[in-house]
């Protein structure tokens, strides 16, 4: 009774998950339904039991003639209260699962440190993007006991993104975003995502996964995601440790960064890690001694970037130095 008590009480907008919200549905509804279903039970057997045939003759004095309507009863008053108390009971619990339904839907305004996702279902595959750029295919990972607001679409055609564990279920249509949201409590569990909706012949595959990590872990693996790494070789594969400096521009946001070559290690290589966003950069190795050509790089960071500049030194022909670069993209943190 007291777990009824808490859920009819606890106020609609306290922070609390979806499967706090249905977990209190389905107990209060449970609990009812065991009174309403002891009450029914005991009172059909007690009537039983009253009025069992003991084989005696009773007087058929007070017995009503036919055409005669029977008397007592109070006029139907028992009758009128058991239908206005049940009345009572179900527009009660009606009104109050439709307001805990509700906060389900609009739990209120995302705040500024939440998480938000876009999901996209594609070619039976899940893929997410985080709002800095980052990107990751089939495992979505999020922060413990923080609220994580999901935009979900697909690529090709009807999709339903769902999440059983969290109680998470969402339409994924070409062109259209279905809002929604989630809030795992535990670090360290793993939730398994399935598709709803028919889609094709590799509908059952196409499943996911969301890894619970405790923030710090979370802010430590998103910074490993938004790490760019490059190096400088000349067409021997030597380090080059001079005479140089290297341009990161984003595209798109306020964020340029020049770094020297003294700022390069003995391999003439550099980590940059102060970066916020993934997305597109344009990244720039020029000479400043006049050895080789200016080469710029579009880059397209959904993940970590391990780029290599391979200049020909004393060479300033642009078409070799642009043919002699290489790198990867390591994107996705997968």
């Amino acid at each position: 009774m007291n777990t009824i008590y808490s859920a009819l009480t606890t106020p609609l907008q306290q922070a609390r998950t979806r499967v706090d919200v249905f977990q209190e549905i389905f107990l209060v509804f449970l609990a009812l339904g065991t009174i309403v279903g002891i009450v029914v039970v005991a009172y059909t057997l007690y009537n039983a039991y009253k009025y069992r045939d003991t084989g005696e003759t009773d007087s058929d004095v007070n017995l009503p003639s036919v055409g005669e309507l029977p008397t007592g009863g109070k006029g139907g008053k028992k009758l009128f209260l058991s239908f206005g108390i049940s009345a009572i009971i179900v527009i009660s619990l009606v009104v109050w699962t439709y307001s805990m339904l509700l906060y389900v839907e609009d739990p209120g305004q995302q705040q500024e440190e939440e998480l938000n996702v876009e999901v996209t279902g594609q070619n039976f595959a899940w893929f997410f993007e985080y709002e800095n750029g980052i990107q990751s295919t089939a495992t979505l990972r999020v922060p413990a006991d923080e609220r994580v607001w999901l935009d979900v679409t697909s690529g090709d055609v009807w999709h339903a993104f769902g999440i059983p564990d969290q109680r998470v279920k969402a339409d994924a249509i070409p062109g259209e975003y279905d809002r929604t949201w989630f809030e795992a409590e535990e670090a360290g569990q793993t939730h398994e995502i399935k598709c709803y909706e028919l889609c094709g012949e590799f509908h059952t595959s196409m499943t996911g996964s969301v890894q619970v990590m405790e923030p710090e872990a979370f802010d430590e693996w998103m910074n490993s995601q938004l790490t760019m790494s490059y190096t400088v070789q000349d067409g021997n594969e030597s380090p080059v440790t001079e005479g140089y400096e290297l341009t990161v521009d984003h595209q798109e946001r306020d964020f340029e960064q020049t770094y020297s070559a003294d700022q390069f290690d003995e391999n003439g290589t550099i980590e940059i890690t102060e970066l916020d966003y993934g997305g597109a950069y344009n990244v720039t190795l020029t000479s400043t001694d006049d050895q080789f050509e200016s080469t710029t790089k579009e880059i397209d960071m959904t993940g970590p970037v391990s780029e290599t500049f391979t200049v020909d030194v004393g060479n300033t022909t642009e078409s070799d130095t642009n043919g002699n670069q290489t790198g990867t993209n390591d994107g996705g943190g997968n």
